[in-house]
């Protein structure tokens, strides 16, 4: 590619007092290309996107070059750069509910963009907001445009800032993290549509992922951050297929692995799960309207010490069964049985806390903010009477030896951690009460490839420590098929294939769960030791 670059860096740093959080980077983005940028949590590289669209935070201060068109922008006024975002820089962020405007309708969001840059008439307007929504694979765009963005699936809430972003038809695409939190084939679908858009417009784009599988499908050149600096970039096939920095190496080996099964489970014993003709129903607001089928008609068991995966799209199910499973919901027809004891009957409560036991998604909320660690994790001993006050620090300490933390941790706050060293701290709450059957609704999909391969790793070695019965809940079907002994898939609250986990996702035998297996992306490096790697990295 020749000519000016769309956009240059050159020894580009961002600075917090005395912090480095992005330490003297160079790369260059051509018109039409895509260039990924990937890492981990804290690597530098949303700081990077923010700064190239002008949105860093206000306490950051940035130095080096910074050229966008090759104009230079570091110590641009605010006006020369609302001139550029939009009209020449679109971004796309990862929580579109959290980016779009509750209280507007999708239509009139989508006819601020292009307002922002460009004085049309009302009609000419409306009908450019119609072809966008169009353009960008909206059913029904008349009814979408009067809708506000509550009412839309995630998939489409996606769409709707993707319009949003283009609309006034910049040049560049950022898109930081767009498909983390969607399903497989809603991922799969707003990656097709980035694709085609590009094509057809000519569009650079810088894609922000720490989802390698992704990254190999969609970006022609990748650039690996660490700790703020960029370890190695170059063509997305030639970095992928030998790597040169064992970091890189690293990210690459931290797929699951089908080894973290346990393998053979007792099926003689009582079942840890046993669910019958499961029916749960809710009403979709509190003043009233048609009851809706959340779960319908549900029949499945798990052994003692089995390990079951829940797979489906949002929406599907997954989480109200779960919920049901804990107790959290009653069923409207049907049974569940843990251990032989109905998870919902008031005299079983306690006993079914002690039985069952829940990881979230989200161990940022799941955590009390103003608890430290040791608070924490001493909460369930004092409830359930399983040590007295003077041993319960100790107790606390066990646990986050077991999940692999230190006592250095017992006296922080939730919000002193990192995603993944929260998560190992709702698992070791969930651990504290000795618990036979762990649910866990997508423990991992909020958090970074390495972290995910600790936290599944984390997990399968407490299975067979504890011979604990596992349900374990998401919508990536190869993170499911690395813990799971058998996969169920649900869609619209039914079960509509359930089987031995290779089986299901080498030999699907149901259409829809042929379209997901379809949709995973997947990767072609084989999983080394990432750890010893990891090792390596930080020599």
């Amino acid at each position: 590619m020749n000519g000016v670059p769309l956009v240059a860096l050159r020894d580009f740093r961002v600075r917090f007092g005395d912090t480095t959080a992005v330490d003297g980077i160079s790369l260059t983005l051509q018109p039409g290309e895509t260039l990924a940028l990937v890492g981990e949590s804290g690597s530098g590289k949303s700081l990077t996107a923010l700064g190239i669209a002008g949105l860093a935070p206000s306490a950051a201060q940035l130095s080096g070059s910074l050229r966008i068109d090759g104009v230079e922008m570091l110590g641009a006024s605010e006006r020369a750069w609302r001139a550029r975002r939009g009209a020449r820089i679109g971004m796309v962020f990862q929580e579109a509910m959290g980016s779009l405007n509750p209280s507007m309708r999708i239509g009139a969001q989508v006819a601020e963009a292009i307002t922002a840059h460009r004085s049309l008439p009302k009609a000419e307007i409306a009908c450019r907001v119609h072809d966008a929504l169009t353009e960008f694979g909206l059913p029904d765009p008349h009814g979408k445009a009067a809708a506000f963005p509550h009412q839309l699936p995630g998939g489409q809430q996606q769409r709707v800032m993707i319009a949003m972003a283009l609309a006034a038809d910049p040049a560049l695409l950022i898109a930081d993290e767009p498909t983390t939190a969607l399903d497989t084939t809603v991922q799969a679908q707003i990656l097709a549509l980035l694709a085609a858009l590009q094509a057809r417009r000519g569009l650079a784009m810088l894609f922000v992922s720490h989802d390698l599988a992704v990254v190999e499908g969609i970006a022609q050149r990748v650039a690996v951050m660490r700790h703020g600096k960029v370890v190695e970039a170059g063509p997305t096939a030639q970095v992928f297929a030998a790597p040169s920095h064992p970091y890189t190496a690293a990210l690459l080996a931290s797929r699951p692995s089908q080894a973290q099964r346990i393998g053979a489970v007792d099926r003689r014993s009582l079942p840890a799960l046993e669910i019958d003709d499961l029916t749960v129903m809710f009403r979709p607001h509190r003043l009233g309207g048609a009851k809706l089928r959340a779960v319908d008609g549900v029949t499945l068991s798990i052994a003692a010490g089995e390990a079951l995966g829940l797979v489906g799209e949002s929406g599907s199910g997954k989480s109200t069964l779960a919920k049901a499973v804990v107790g959290l919901v009653r069923p409207a027809k049907g049974f569940i049985r843990v251990f032989g004891h109905d998870p919902a009957a008031p005299a079983d409560r306690k006993a079914m806390a002690r039985a069952v036991q829940m990881v979230f998604q989200d161990a940022a909320g799941s955590l009390n903010p103003r608890l430290t660690i040791v608070q924490i994790l001493a909460e369930p001993l004092a409830v359930h009477g399983l040590a007295p006050p003077t041993r319960r620090r100790a107790h606390a300490r066990q646990l986050l030896e077991e999940v692999g933390l230190t006592a250095t941790h017992l006296d922080r706050y939730p919000h002193q951690l990192s995603g993944g060293q929260r998560q190992r701290v709702a698992i070791a709450r969930a651990l504290a009460v000795d618990p036979k059957l762990l649910v866990c609704d997508e423990p991992v999909s909020a958090l970074d490839m390495t972290v995910q391969a600790q936290v599944l790793d984390l997990l399968a070695r407490i299975r067979r420590e504890r011979g604990l019965a596992l349900l374990f809940i998401g919508h990536d079907l190869e993170t499911v098929g690395a813990v799971s002994d058998r996969i169920a898939v649900m869609k619209d609250g039914r079960v509509i294939e359930i089987g031995a986990a290779e089986a299901i996702l080498q030999r699907p035998a149901n259409a829809f769960t042929q379209a997901l297996v379809a949709a995973m992306p997947r990767r072609r490096a084989g999983r080394e030791c990432a750890a010893e790697l990891l090792a390596v990295a930080e020599a």
